[in-house]
């Protein structure tokens, strides 16, 4: 008997083994080709014993090389000879709850189990959806001969859960939508406008027939010149002078260009002179910048009626009363756009936007795709389709490069194990205690984004934080939802600390009455050290107890789940292009098949979390600094990068931009690093998020062209100019504030500031209602910056933080962070009109 049973456990080993064998690749399997792909993969997933194959060929043919991360053990599995077979894993739907699962947390069951040891580290650079925005995997055959897997996009879209009616509803809308822009897109040509070189000379009269009937009784004019901003106005009295007139012929002459001025019988101006200002001394101009002014004529149905049916032409009257000539390069525009119809198009295009992020529809990467091609559908729909130059002039390249120059750093960084140690030193200093060790968290962020830009500080931030949970076991999320809302926060301080306050501070107008950095952050310390107050206790209302930080689950239970869709992330980024992704791809889900039995055998057992609290050794052994050398090199590139942040206002000194700051760091470091495996490195940018903003940019420069933005400026002033005058100072504060808070949080707060100036320049400006310029400027930088912990899309450290977020596989969606954000900053907008209200209506400290 004892002969026998040796037997079958001899023969369950040879199987066993055979099997293993047609899982895992032999290292004489692995190509150079599949080592390429392998050398893409996050570091922890390269490290896990089941690619032992891949690192073993990549050690024999280029040495060992010093990567941080050690092999981890596997023994921890369940000890079943057939732990490394094929499972069927079943996914539920609405429609399906047979197998006793609730259809909606998608929970996944199969029909063997394991245990397996889950990795935390696996996590730090790939994404989770948690129970609900897992990957579905399913794979079907005897002892995994034949298999299918199908994977979804790893951002997480709860509606498929919904069925297919809703799935089909979406597509086709979806496709109507698709249908709508591209067939406009298509039969519309791109605006090309000839400009003109032309000067009006001193004491004359310079005339232009337009060499064309324009379509509508709208015609368009922009000059190019040295010309003022209309907030300059009062700063001259020089103006160019621009009108419409009709010439009524003689006869009915189509050669419009060639009419003299016997063949004129009557002259009428249908249009009221439009004056661009021009500097008091000619000899200024030969100094100045270009700009364009722009400007609508709308000559009426009648006047209109006139010149189609061919008894007038328009003619463009300019003069000057300038002692000398005036060049110009003019420009005609038959079919200006319409921007009283393109407001409601716009807000029709900024609500679809809203509802395809905030229900989840898709992607929010892929929604503003949508959402900017449909704004220029709509824009080509009403003969305005810009040329592909325009379009990418309207991407901030700077902002990009920022955030690529960070991404690539903090990549490199991570490999180090600074974020690991960070966190573990300040457990190590809150004693483990998880208000406080939040706390510090939070002011640190928020006087980091004060003197350096917020999207810097949420690029370093995040990761700590992100692994400060982990040691503490606590939600991520929550806590990133505190730092990013305390960093928008403290950016508000000083003029660097925000892109608003950058555009308010660098203003020549607001810069030469007053408004320096001194100033600024002067005027901001007061109403920031309160709103810190006030936002402190309203999150900690929203949290109270410590169960609201942590998981719904125990401990190792989501683990095996964050560590299920960690490896289905890697996989669903490599596709089947060829046998050698195949390979790299086919041993990674075979990984997932694993811990998914694993999760399954605690989901049927039970799990019971454990009790203990780690020490402190034990995270410092766990999570020590990995590479050292790595660390001093990323160290100097940290330090030239910060250095130069700091003298980005001081442009005497250096004339780098951020975002050439940026990239040049990240080449520095690459250079210091000598990294051969580039390729790793770069797929860890979050290329969503940055094809996230660039689409971003477009949108709101389409709607700004559709006349959105500038309406929301002039409904503004119009309320403002229509109450009584003593309590002009007041309202104006009170609608600037308010209007800035909400916009930003809504709509991108870049576009928004620029066009909020002008309003707060022209307002103080003029004459009538004597209002002080320098409370405008408050209420503006208050109510852009901290508007933008509205929403997830409020502000550029929201979506960066949670996009650093979702690579290290923790994910938040829009509405969990407008339940905190939207709160908060409605308190902090409440303290910031409080305080205005107090200092410069009461007290006129200004």
């Amino acid at each position: 008997m004892k002969v026998k049973a040796t037997g079958k456990r001899i023969l369950r080993r040879r199987k066993s083994s055979k099997k293993s064998l047609e899982i895992y690749p032999a290292p004489n399997q692995v190509t150079e080709a599949s080592l390429e792909i392998w050398r893409t993969l996050p570091a922890a997933i390269r490290q896990d014993p089941s690619l032992a194959s891949f690192r073993q060929e990549h050690e024999r043919l280029h040495g060992p090389d010093d990567d941080p991360l050690p092999n981890e053990d596997c023994s921890a599995d369940d000890g079943d000879d057939n732990s490394k077979e094929f499972i069927t894993i079943k996914v539920t739907n609405p429609s399906q709850n047979g197998d006793g699962t609730d259809s909606a947390s998608g929970k996944l069951t199969a029909t063997t189990t394991a245990t397996a040891t889950p990795s935390p580290r696996a996590g730090n650079k790939n994404q989770q959806n948690g129970e609900k925005h897992g990957h579905n995997t399913t794979m079907d055959g005897p002892e995994g001969d034949e298999h299918e897997v199908t994977m979804h996009s790893m951002h997480g879209h709860p509606h498929q859960q919904h069925g297919k009616v809703f799935s089909y509803v979406k597509i086709s809308a979806l496709l109507v939508v698709w249908l709508i822009f591209t067939g406009f897109l298509m039969s519309k040509n791109e605006k090309e406008l000839e400009p003109r070189q032309m000067s009006i000379p001193e004491g004359r009269i310079r005339t232009y027939i337009l060499p064309e009937t324009p379509p509508g009784s709208r015609v368009g004019i922009y000059l190019k010149g040295a010309f003022l901003n209309d907030q300059q106005h009062n700063m001259t009295s020089n103006y160019v002078s621009v009108n419409l007139q009709l010439l009524y012929t003689h006869s009915n002459s189509s050669n419009l260009t060639n009419i003299q001025d016997h063949d004129v019988k009557h002259v009428e101006n249908v249009t009221d002179a439009w004056l661009v200002p021009v500097p008091v001394y000619p000899d200024q101009m030969d100094r100045m910048d270009e700009i364009t002014r722009k400007h609508v004529f709308d000559i009426g149905t009648a006047s209109h009626k006139k010149v189609s049916n061919g008894k007038a032409v328009i003619r463009v009257h300019m003069s000057s009363n300038v002692d000398a000539d005036v060049p110009v390069k003019f420009t005609f525009d038959p079919t200006p756009i319409d921007k009283e119809t393109g407001v409601i198009y716009a807000a029709i295009v900024l609500l679809g936007l809203y509802v395809l992020i905030i229900w989840e529809i898709v992607n929010r990467t892929f929604a503003a795709m949508i959402a900017s091609t449909l704004a220029i559908g709509v824009l080509a729909a009403m003969d305005e389709r810009p040329s592909m130059p325009k379009l990418i002039s309207w991407i901030d390249v700077e902002t990009l490069l920022l955030l690529f120059g960070m991404m690539i750093m903090v990549a490199i960084l991570s490999e180090t194990g600074i974020f690991d140690f960070l966190a573990v030193y300040a457990y190590q200093v809150t004693n483990g205690r998880v208000w406080p060790l939040i706390n510090c968290l939070c002011i640190f962020t928020a006087v980091l984004s004060s003197f350096l830009d917020n999207v810097t500080t949420v690029l370093l931030m995040t990761p700590v934080t992100i692994r400060l949970c982990e040691v503490m076991e606590l939600n991520p999320v929550p806590v990133l939802m505190s730092m990013v809302i305390y960093s928008n926060v403290g950016g508000t301080l000083t003029p660097v600390g925000d892109p608003p306050n950058v555009i308010i501070a660098s203003n020549s107008y607001i810069s030469k009455n007053g408004v320096n950095f001194a100033t600024f952050t002067l005027h901001m310390a007061i109403p920031i050290a309160i709103v810190m107050v006030t936002t402190y206790f309203q999150l900690r209302m929203k949290f109270k107890t410590i169960s609201d930080l942590r998981f719904s689950e125990p401990q190792d239970v989501q683990e095996i789940r964050h560590e299920i869709a960690v490896w289905q992330r890697a996989a669903a980024s490599l596709s089947s292009y060829s046998k050698d992704e195949d390979l790299v791809r086919e041993t990674l889900l075979k990984k997932v098949n694993k811990l998914s039995r694993s999760l399954k055998k605690k989901l049927v057992s039970g799990s019971v979390p454990v009790e203990y609290k780690t020490t402190l050794e034990e995270l410092k052994n766990k999570y020590p600094i990995r590479n050292k050398v790595l660390l001093v090199k990323s160290a100097v590139t940290l330090v030239f990068v910060i250095t130069f942040f700091f003298l980005h206002s001081a442009p005497d000194i250096q004339k780098l931009s951020l975002g050439w700051t940026a990239l040049l760091g990240a080449v520095l470091l690459l250079i210091l690093a000598d990294r051969e495996d580039i390729e790793s490195v770069i797929a860890r940018v979050e290329w969503s998020t940055l094809l996230f903003f660039a689409a971003l940019f477009i949108l709101m420069e389409a709607l700004a062209e559709l006349g959105l933005i500038e309406w929301i400026g002039k409904q503004t002033e119009n309320v403002i100019l229509s109450v009584s005058e003593e309590s002009r100072l007041a309202v104006a504060i009170l609608l600037i504030l308010w209007v800035s808070a909400f916009a930003s949080a809504f709509v991108d707060n870049i576009p928004l500031t620029t066009m909020m100036v002008k309003i707060a320049i022209g307002l103080a400006e003029n004459e009538a209602l004597d209002l002080p310029l320098k409370p405008l400027v408050w209420a503006l930088a208050l109510g852009a910056c901290l508007g933008g912990n509205g929403t997830l899309i409020g502000a550029s450290a929201n979506v960066v933080c949670a996009g650093v977020a979702e690579q290290h596989g923790y994910r938040f969606t829009f509405i969990e962070y407008f339940k905190v954000g939207f709160p908060v900053m409605v308190g902090s907008v409440i303290v910031s009109t409080v305080y205005l209200l107090f200092a410069h209506v009461v007290f006129t400290w200004h």
